[in-house]
């Protein structure tokens, strides 16, 4: 039998706390600013981004944990596997494969939808259709495909490519942010009185709140980038933790750095009724003028691309391990020859992906934010698996020794543990309750069940092959872990 494919270790920290901030990033926290605001209020959208970085805080002890004892691709998936079974490997990967690839996509169409704010003669040319309201144009759609296949070539090319590249793009974005954001403050004709009233006056203020805690799944996902490059650290897996949760810091003050912006540029509630196609654009550009648009659209291409590239990197790395595993054709399991990079998920996501710019974006909206749940689903396993993995007490230690498990006696990270698996179960419960101010809606929960049915009709074609294959052979090829038994089977 073929031995293990593996990564090269050649992510340096500072490109892959890029990896995780690039990614939580992306388009949203430049697009959607008068979005929240119109749902929550200012202060409401402010205070639920807050609140959802350090609800994902609390979530990222486990996966420091996790990343330090079993740093592998595959993140969730391999953490399902080590926690439960097999079974649950393909539970976790399946969604999680659904929540990237709909984030490159959408990243990709947030760049075709600034160019057409920007340069609307340029883009909406070539009108094709209409889908759930949403025009879509021939040039807009190329746009989005060739920023697909660009990223892809780039991913393909190697780790080290897309690791500076993501560094470089992350600091311009940052710097932007910056920029607006100091420069909103210091412009005369911006006042806090703007602000008022703090809170969406249709809800409570606990459910404005609420509302955008709800999205945090969404908002912050790409911190769990870092498991999934985990098996490309040059350096020690234990800083996996700290490059997390400085990641989630970054990533919360973005957020409310733009919001904040945007909402002090005029009553928001004016703002908001107008219905504007994007409405921080139009707040930097009615503050700022051409060159409020220019930085902005700087800072959004950098999040686009750091959000392409990031999850290129995240999703072609858990079909790597999916396929190495032998759930998903053996070809995602294989590196190219010459760059040594996981091509064919690369590819896969490409391919997939190319298909979205012709639904217009409001059709994906609908699956994005249905992702949403699997996302979900996935920091629950992990933390699941963490706190199984700690004891309240060394006298507990014995258990599970024939697995030869790293469980450790940590009362307090269990705790955390056990509270991010709560915080997992509470987001869920937001998204898929109707009587929820988060609802996600009827068109993604009807997207949400076509993916479930499929997942099952996969399984069901691929899964006896997969449950052959010995546990031990498994085990090797999830988590790396040789044992007499799957060396001479590997051999």
């Amino acid at each position: 039998m073929k031995e293990r494919e593996q990564l090269a270790r050649t992510l340096k920290p500072h490109w892959v706390w890029a990896i995780a901030l690039g990614s939580a990033i992306g388009w949203g926290a430049f697009v959607q600013p008068s979005v929240w605001i119109g749902d929550a209020g200012p202060l409401g959208a402010i205070i639920g981004f807050g609140i959802g970085a350090l609800l994902m805080m609390v979530i990222a002890v486990s996966y420091g944990f996790l990343i330090e004892k079993f740093p592998v691709s595959g993140g969730e998936f391999a953490y399902a596997f080590l926690g439960f079974n097999r079974n649950h490997a393909y539970v976790a990967g399946w969604f999680l494969v659904l929540g990237y690839m709909c984030i490159v996509a959408l990243n990709a169409s947030a760049l075709a939808l600034m160019i057409k704010y920007i340069f609307p003669a340029v883009a909406e040319q070539g009108f094709m259709y209409s889908l759930a309201g949403w025009d879509v144009y021939f040039v807009e759609a190329i746009i989005a495909s060739i920023a697909l296949i660009l990223f892809a070539y780039m991913n393909i090319r190697g780790a080290t490519v897309s690791g500076k590249l993501q560094f470089i793009f992350v600091i311009c974005m940052i710097v932007g942010v910056l920029i607006l954001g100091v420069g909103v403050l210091l412009n005369s004709s911006t006042s806090f009185e703007n602000l008022q009233p703090v809170f969406n006056p249709e809800l409570t203020a606990w459910s404005s709140i609420i509302l955008i805690v709800a999205i945090a799944p969404w908002a912050f996902v790409g911190f769990d980038n870092i498991p999934q490059a985990a098996e490309e650290f040059n350096f020690s897996p234990k800083k996996g933790f700290i490059l997390i949760i400085f990641s989630l810091i970054c990533a919360g003050l973005v957020y409310i750095i733009m919001i904040t912006a945007t909402a002090l540029y005029m009553p928001w509630q004016e703002l908001v009724s107008s219905q504007p196609q994007w409405g921080t654009g139009d707040a930097m550009s009615g503050l700022f003028g051409n060159i409020g648009i220019l930085i902005l659209a700087i800072a959004l291409s950098m999040g686009v691309f750091t959000g392409l590239n990031g999850f290129f990197v995240s999703s072609s790395r858990l079909l790597f391990a999916m396929g190495r595993a032998q759930i998903i054709p053996s070809v995602f399991g294989k590196l190219h020859s010459k760059y040594k990079t996981p091509y064919a998920g690369i590819i896969f996501t490409c391919v997939v992906c190319l298909i979205s710019p012709w639904f217009g974006r409001e059709v994906l909206t609908w699956i994005v934010d249905m992702s949403s749940v699997g996302v979900t689903i996935a920091y629950i396993y992990a933390c699941v698996v963490a706190f199984k993995l700690f004891k309240w007490s060394n006298e507990s230690l014995a258990i599970n020794q024939d697995k030869n498990l790293p469980i450790v006696a940590a009362p307090v990270k269990k705790s955390f543990s056990m509270a991010g698996a709560l915080v997992g179960f509470v987001f869920l419960g937001l998204l898929l309750m109707p009587s929820s101010p988060a609802f996600m809606g009827t068109p993604s929960l009807i997207a949400l069940l076509i993916w479930i049915t499929l997942g099952i009709v996969f399984y069901l074609i691929k899964g006896p092959e997969f449950r052959k294959i010995p546990s031990d052979r498994l085990e090797y090829l999830i988590l790396g872990r040789e044992t007499d038994k799957n060396v001479k089977k590997s051999g």
